[in-house]
C-alpha cells in the first residue's frame, strides 16, 4: 500500500464531506431543520472529541491507566447538572446577538473592544496548539501506515512528507466554503452541522470497531483478554499508577471550562443552538455519546502495551493494533477515524477563530478610517467582513502546520492537548464571575485575561518549545531560582498542575482587584444589568431619545455588512413584531437604536457594532459627539432608579404586582412569587394573569374553573378579600387597584397567622367563663406526665363514646327482647311467686334502660350524632309542657311545682331544649326534700334566662365544678336519693350541642339555682292549627287485633308474639320485604302494622309501604326502634307511622294499639274487600 493510497482515502473522506454538508444546506433550505434536528445539534457536540481522544486518550491510558477519564468528567457534570446555566448562556446570546465567546465577554463588560480583543487573541493562541495536535495526528497515522507497508518511513516526497500541509490547506477550503457563507454570524450553518454531526458518528463507529476487535478476534472475549493482560508486566504498572488527587480536579475543571469556552464548542453550543428543546435533547445524547466512545480505551491501551509494545509510539495504539494483527480493512477505519476525529476539530475551530479575528481585531481596528473615508459610503463591507475571514482560516491553519513542524517529536497528544485547555480556561474568571457579579468591569476582566495568559505562556507554553536544557528552564529567569517556568516561588507539582493553579490564580486576583479599582462605565452597568438580573421588569425605555440619525441612515449603515435584502428583511420583521412602521427620514428612536445594534453585531460583533454606531452618530451630528455616552448615562441613571425600586419593593413584606392594560405581568417584588411559591417561570415579563391562576389551578391552590371569579374580584377594586391557597395553607389578604393606562396594581399580604389568632380567640370567647377558670386551675396542676396520661385518656373515652353511639341499636336489641318476654311472663303468672319475681325483673329491665339510655344519649351528643334543628317558638308552651310532665312526681313529694308564664320568643332546638329543662326539674324535685320549685324565664338585654329554682339541699361551693362530670354524684345527694349522676352531664353536652350557656348558684342547705341564657326573637304569626279528623272513639283493649310484626331480630318477633298473644292479638311475624312477597297470597289483612326500622337490606317503612300496596294505604302503622335520630323521625312522619324507641314498655305499647285500634279497617270492611 503506498503513499499515494493514504493520500486518495484522506481525499475521498473529504470530498464525502463537501456532499454531505453540501445535501445539508439544500435540504434545510428546501424543508427546514426537519425533526432529526436536535439529535444533530447533539451529535455535533462530540466535535470535543478530536484525534486526542481517538488517539490520545490511549496513549495516556497506556501510562496512567485510567486517569484519561478526568477530560470526560467535566463535560458530564455540566451538561448534567449544569443545565440551567447553559440555557441562560443560550438565552443571552440570542438576545444580545452573540457571535463567539470573545463577543460574549466583550458584551459583557460594556461592549469593551479591549476585552473581546485580548480573549480573541488567548483563544487564537489556545487553539494553535490544539489544531496543531490534529494534524501531528494525521501525519502520525501516515506515517504509521506508510512504514507498515513499504517497510521504510515515508519518502520525501512533498505530497506524502507532507500529507498533513495537503490535508490543512482541504480542510481550510472546506471551512471557508461552508463556514463563511453569510456575514451574518449568527445564521445557522446548517450544512456544517450535518458534516460535524456525521463525523462524530463516523469516529464513534471506527473505535468501537477496534474495540471489538481487540476484545472478541485478538483476545476470544472479556476473559480471556483480562486473563492475558493481567500477567503483562507493563499492564499491571500502568493501571497500578496512582493519580494524585489534585490531578483529578485539575483534568475535570479544565474539561468543564473547555465545553462551553473553546471556541467551536461555544460556536456549536451556543451559536448553533435553535431552541432550548434541541439543548435538552443533547443534555442526555451527549453524555451518552462520551461513555460510549470511551468504552475501549483501557482494552485498547493495554493490548497495545503487551502485543505492540515499543515498535511504535502508544498514541497510536489504536491503529498499530488492526496493522500488526494483519486486519487491513480495520485499520483503513481506523484511520479514517482519527482523520474524522481531526478534521471536524479543524473545520469548526477554524470557523469561530475567524469570526472571533474578524469581529473583534480586524474590523475594530480599521472601522474608524474606513468610516470616515470619503469613498466608504458605498462600500460593500460583507465582501470584506467575509474576505477577512476566509483570510484568517487559511494564516491560522498554516501557522497551525508550522507549530507541529516547529514542536518537538516526544509531545504527548494528550499534554497539548491539555495546555490548549489551560489557555482557554484564562476566560473562565471574567466569564462567570461576569455572570454572578454585578460589580465585574471591563478593566478587571482585561486585566485578569492579560495577566493570566502571561503566566501560562511562561509555566507551560515556554517548557513545551524550549529545549530540556534551556537556561531559563532549568535556573528561571535572570537566573532566579524563584522563577524556573514549572517551579514559580519554589512550588512543586505536576507541570499541568503547577501551570494551571498559578495562571487561574493570578487571573482571579487581577479580575477581582481591577475591577475594584474603578467604577463601572455606564454602558457596563447596563450590560450588568442584562447579564446580571435582578428579580424585576424589563429594561427602561427611553421614548423620548432622539438623534438627527434617520431610519434611513441606519439602513444604509446595516446594509454595507449584511446586504440590502437581509437588512430590509430584518427591519420588516422589527415593524411586525412591534406594531409599528417607520418612515426612512423619521429620526431613528431608541428602540430602532437598539435594534440596529444588536443587528450589526451578529455581523461584526458588539463591541465593533457600537463602534460604527458612534461614528456614524458623530458624522451625522457633530455637535453631539457624545450622544451615546448621554444616552449611555440617561439609560444607565433609569437603570439605577428601577433597580432603587426594586430593592425598595423586595424590602416590604406584602408582595406586589404591576399589570398592563392586557392584564400581563411588568413589574413585582420577591414576596410575590415567595407567597405563592410560584416557579421561574411565572416571574417573567408579559405572563398573563390568566396563565398564573391557571397555574394556581392545576397544583390545587384555587378550585379549579375559579380563575374567572378570582379574575372579577381582582378586577372589581371593591376592598380587601381574602383566598386560601390550599397546598401551603396560607391565607392571603388581596386588594387591588386600577392603574391610569389601564392597568391594575395588586398587593398580597400573608395573614394566616392572624386569622389564627382570631380563629383562636373567637373559639376561646365561646367557652364559659368558669371552664376557662377551671380548667386553668386544672392545667397548672398537671406536670407534662399528666398531660400524657390524660391525652391517652380522653383518646379511649372518644373511642368508647363512638363505639357506644354506633352500636346503641344492638345493644338495645337484646334488652327489648327481654322486657317483651317479661311483659308477656307477668300476663301469664298474674299476682302470684311468679309475677312478683316476673315483677321484679321488669323493674331490674326498666333501671338498666335507663341507665343505657342515658349513657347512649351521652355518646351521641359526644360523638355529634344529634344535629340540633332550630326553630323559632315561644318559651311559654314549653314551659307548660314541663309543667305537665312533672306536677304529679312534684305532688308525689307534696313539693308545690310553679310555672311562670312568659311571652318570650327564641330561637333554638325545642326538642333538645326540652330535655335539658326535664333533666335540671327532675334534678330539682329528686333532691327537694320540702318547699318549692320555680320555673321561669326573666329577660336580660338581648338575651332571655330560664331559671330552674329549688329549695333543696344545695350543692357546696368547691363542689360547684364537678356536678357536670358523668357518674358523679355528691355525698349528701347520694343519701337524698337514687341516681346514676348523669343527669347534669347530659345537661351540659346538650348546651354544648345548642351552643348555649349554664350558669349555676347555690347555698348548702338552702337551695340551687340552674340558669339557661337564650337568645331572644321577635314574635312569630302562631300558625292555625289544621283541621284534625275527630277519631273514633278509642278502645281500652286490643283484643281482636290482627297484627302484622317485621323485624330481622328472631328473638324480638318471638317475644312481641306472645306479649300480643297475651293480649288477645292475632299475630303475623315477618323478617323483611322478602318474606312478606313469599307469603303474599296466603296472608291475612293486618289491622295495625309494627315494624322495626334497621333490616337486613332496607327499612322498616320500606316494609310499611309494601303491606300497604298489598292490603291499602289506610292500615295504621307503628314503628319500633332503638335508632333515636331526627331523620328516622322525620321520615316516619312523611308516612304518618307513630315512633316507640326501643326497649318497648308494654304500657306504651298498649296505649298505642288501644289509641290506633279505631283506625283499623272494621271486619266487614276487611271482609268486603
Amino acid at each position: 500500500m503506498q503513499g499515494w493510497f493514504i493520500v486518495i482515502v484522506a481525499l475521498a473522506y473529504v470530498t464525502f464531506l463537501f456532499v454531505v454538508a453540501s445535501l445539508g444546506d439544500r435540504r434545510v433550505t428546501a424543508h427546514g431543520p426537519g425533526r432529526p434536528r436536535p439529535f444533530i445539534y447533539a451529535l455535533s457536540l462530540a466535535i470535543y472529541c478530536t484525534s486526542w481522544t481517538f488517539f490520545g486518550s490511549v496513549g495516556l491510558s497506556s501510562e496512567r491507566g485510567p486517569e484519561f477519564l478526568g477530560i470526560y468528567i467535566g463535560p458530564v457534570l455540566v451538561f448534567v447538572f449544569g443545565f440551567p446555566l447553559l440555557a441562560r448562556i443560550v438565552r443571552l446570546a440570542k438576545t444580545e446577538k452573540i457571535t463567539s465567546v470573545a463577543d460574549f465577554l466583550g458584551a459583557r463588560y460594556g461592549k469593551s473592544f479591549t476585552v473581546a480583543a485580548i480573549a480573541t487573541l488567548i483563544a487564537t493562541i489556545g487553539a494553535v496548539p490544539y489544531m496543531a495536535l490534529q494534524l501531528k495526528a494525521i501525519s502520525g497515522s501516515v506515517s504509521l501506515m506508510v512504514a507498515h507497508y513499504t517497510g521504510a518511513p515515508p519518502s520525501f516526497d512533498p505530497f506524502v512528507s507532507d500529507i498533513s500541509l495537503i490535508v490543512a490547506m482541504l480542510l481550510a477550503l472546506f471551512s471557508v466554503l461552508f463556514g463563511t457563507r453569510h456575514a451574518d454570524a449568527t445564521e445557522h450553518q446548517d450544512g456544517l452541522v450535518l458534516a460535524v454531526a456525521v463525523e462524530s458518528v463516523v469516529k464513534l463507529a471506527a473505535f468501537l470497531a477496534i474495540g471489538l476487535l481487540v476484545t472478541f478476534v485478538i483476545f476470544d472475549g472479556p476473559g480471556a483478554m483480562i486473563d492475558t493482560l493481567a500477567a503483562d508486566t507493563r499492564v499491571r504498572e500502568a493501571m497500578s499508577y496512582g493519580t494524585s488527587l489534585a490531578t483529578w480536579l485539575v483534568l475535570t475543571g479544565l474539561s468543564g471550562f473547555a465545553i462551553l469556552m473553546l471556541p467551536r464548542q461555544f460556536y456549536v453550543t451556543i451559536v448553533e443552538n435553535r431552541s432550548e428543546a434541541e439543548l435538552r435533547t443533547a443534555a442526555w445524547v451527549f453524555p451518552a455519546y462520551l461513555i460510549a466512545i470511551n468504552l475501549f480505551v483501557l482494552p485498547i491501551a493495554l493490548a497495545g502495551l503487551a502485543i505492540v509494545a515499543g515498535r511504535t509510539g502508544s498514541d497510536l495504539y489504536v491503529l498499530a493494533l488492526p496493522l500488526f494483527t494483519g486486519h487491513d480493512l480495520l485499520a483503513i477505519i481506523a484511520f479514517v477515524g482519527g482523520f474524522s476525529a481531526a478534521t471536524a476539530m479543524v473545520i469548526v475551530e477554524s470557523v469561530a477563530l475567524s469570526i472571533m479575528i474578524s469581529n473583534d481585531l480586524v474590523i475594530p481596528l480599521f472601522v474608524r478610517r474606513l468610516v470616515r473615508s470619503s469613498n466608504s459610503e458605498n462600500e460593500n463591507w460583507s465582501t470584506l467582513i467575509l474576505n477577512v475571514r476566509r483570510a484568517a482560516i487559511f494564516i491560522m491553519l498554516f501557522v497551525a502546520f508550522l507549530y507541529y513542524r516547529a514542536s518537538t517529536d516526544s509531545a504527548r497528544l494528550s499534554s497539548i492537548g491539555l495546555m490548549s485547555f489551560a489557555a482557554i480556561a484564562q476566560f473562565a474568571p471574567a466569564l462567570i464571575g461576569g455572570l454572578i457579579w454585578r460589580g465585574a468591569n471591563g478593566r478587571g476582566a482585561a486585566l485578569g485575561m492579560a495577566a493570566g495568559i502571561s503566566v501560562w505562556a511562561y509555566t507551560l507554553l515556554f517548557p513545551s518549545l524550549a529545549a530540556a536544557d534551556n537556561a531559563i528552564v532549568v535556573n528561571g529567569l535572570f537566573g532566579l531560582e524563584a522563577l524556573r517556568p514549572q517551579q514559580l516561588f519554589g512550588t512543586v507539582a505536576e507541570p499541568l498542575n503547577h501551570g494551571v493553579m498559578w495562571s487561574l490564580s493570578v487571573n482571579a486576583l487581577f479580575f477581582f482587584f481591577g475591577s475594584l479599582s474603578r467604577a463601572s462605565l455606564p454602558l457596563e452597568r447596563i450590560q450588568a444589568a442584562i447579564f446580571v438580573p435582578r428579580e424585576a421588569g424589563p429594561m427602561p425605555s427611553l421614548r423620548r431619545f432622539r438623534t438627527s440619525t434617520t431610519v434611513n441612515d441606519l439602513k444604509d449603515t446595516i446594509s454595507r455588512y449584511l446586504g440590502v435584502e437581509r437588512t430590509e428583511r430584518s427591519f420588516q420583521s422589527f415593524e411586525a413584531t412591534n406594531g409599528t412602521a417607520l418612515h426612512g427620514y423619521e429620526q431613528a428612536s431608541m428602540e430602532v437604536i437598539r435594534f440596529s445594534e444588536q443587528l450589526l453585531a451578529s455581523a461584526v460583533g458588539s463591541s465593533s457594532a457600537r463602534l460604527i454606531l458612534s461614528l456614524l452618530f458623530r458624522r451625522n451630528d457633530p455637535g453631539s459627539r457624545d450622544a451615546l455616552r448621554l444616552l449611555d448615562d440617561a439609560t444607565e441613571a433609569l437603570q439605577h432608579n428601577r433597580d432603587l425600586l426594586q430593592i425598595a419593593l423586595d424590602q416590604m413584606e406584602q408582595g406586589i404586582t404591576v399589570f398592563d392594560k392586557d392584564f400581563r405581568l411588568i413589574c413585582w417584588n420577591r414576596q410575590y412569587r415567595a407567597l405563592f411559591s410560584l416557579p421561574d417561570e411565572m416571574g417573567q415579563v408579559g405572563v398573563s394573569l390568566d396563565r398564573i391562576l391557571r397555574h394556581l389551578a392545576e397544583r390545587g391552590d384555587i378550585a379549579p374553573g375559579s380563575q374567572v371569579t378570582l379574575l372579577n374580584r381582582l378586577t372589581s377594586f371593591d376592598g380587601p378579600w381574602q383566598l386560601e391557597l390550599k397546598t401551603s395553607g396560607r391565607i392571603l389578604e388581596l386588594r387591588s387597584a386600577p392603574m391610569p393606562d389601564g392597568g391594575m396594581v395588586a398587593t398580597y399580604a400573608d395573614i394566616s397567622a392572624q386569622v389564627a389568632a382570631d380563629l383562636a380567640l373567637k373559639r376561646a370567647n365561646e367557652s364559659l367563663e368558669q371552664r376557662v377558670r377551671s380548667r386553668t386551675a386544672e392545667l397548672t396542676r398537671v406536670n407534662e406526665e399528666l398531660a400524657q396520661a390524660q391525652m391517652l385518656a380522653e383518646e379511649a373515652n372518644l373511642s368508647k363514646t363512638r363505639f357506644l353511639a354506633a352500636a346503641g341499636h344492638d345493644i338495645l336489641q337484646p334488652l327489648n327482647a327481654a322486657r317483651l318476654y317479661c311483659a308477656s311472663l307477668i300476663e301469664k303468672a298474674g299476682k302470684g311467686a311468679a309475677g312478683e319475681a316476673a315483677v321484679n325483673i321488669e323493674s331490674s329491665l326498666e333501671s338498666v334502660e335507663t341507665i343505657l339510655g342515658a349513657v347512649l344519649d351521652i355518646s351521641r351528643l359526644d360523638a355529634g350524632a344529634m344535629k340540633p334543628e332550630e326553630t323559632v317558638f315561644r318559651l311559654d308552651g314549653l314551659l307548660r309542657q314541663i309543667g305537665t310532665d312533672f306536677q304529679p312526681m312534684a305532688a308525689a313529694k307534696g313539693l308545690e311545682l310553679v310555672i311562670v308564664p312568659s311571652s318570650l320568643w327564641t330561637e333554638t332546638d325545642r326538642n333538645l331544649l326540652r330535655r335539658l329543662v326535664q333533666n335540671l326539674v327532675s334534678n330539682a324535685v329528686k333532691y327537694t326534700r320540702r318547699g318549692r320549685i320555680l320555673v321561669g324565664v326573666r329577660r336580660r338585654g338581648e338575651e332571655a334566662e330560664l331559671q330552674v329554682i329549688d329549695t333543696g339541699i344545695g350543692i357546696a361551693p368547691d363542689k360547684l365544678n364537678t356536678v357536670f362530670r358523668e357518674f358523679t354524684r355528691l355525698e349528701e345527694g347520694a343519701r337524698e336519693a337514687q341516681g346514676l349522676g348523669l343527669g347534669l352531664s347530659i345537661v351540659d353536652r346538650i348546651a354544648r350541642v345548642l351552643r348555649l350557656e349554664i350558669r349555676i348558684s347555690s347555698d348548702l342547705g338552702r337551695g340551687t339555682r340552674f340558669s339557661v341564657l337564650l337568645p331572644v326573637k321577635q314574635a312569630q304569626e302562631m300558625p292555625k292549627p289544621a283541621a284534625r279528623r275527630a277519631p273514633r272513639r278509642a278502645s281500652a283493649t286490643a283484643t281482636g287485633l290482627a297484627v302484622a310484626c317485621i323485624d330481622n331480630d328472631a328473638r324480638i318477633l318471638e317475644g312481641m308474639r306472645l306479649l300480643l298473644e297475651g293480649w288477645g292479638c292475632t299475630v303475623a311475624t315477618y323478617a323483611g320485604s322478602a318474606d312478606i312477597e313469599a307469603r303474599a297470597t296466603a296472608m291475612p289483612r293486618p289491622d295495625i302494622i309494627l315494624a322495626d326500622y334497621h333490616l337486613d337490606g332496607e327499612t322498616g317503612l320500606d316494609a310499611v309501604v309494601r303491606l300497604r300496596a298489598l292490603h291499602g294505604e289506610s292500615i295504621p302503622a307503628v314503628l319500633v326502634t332503638a335508632d333515636r335520630t331526627a331523620e328516622v323521625r322525620t321520615a316516619a312522619a312523611a308516612l304518618d307511622v307513630p315512633v316507640i324507641n326501643k326497649p318497648v314498655k308494654p304500657a306504651a305499647l298498649r296505649s298505642v294499639l288501644a289509641r290506633l285500634k279505631p283506625l283499623a279497617p272494621a271486619p266487614e270492611q276487611s271482609a268486603a274487600e
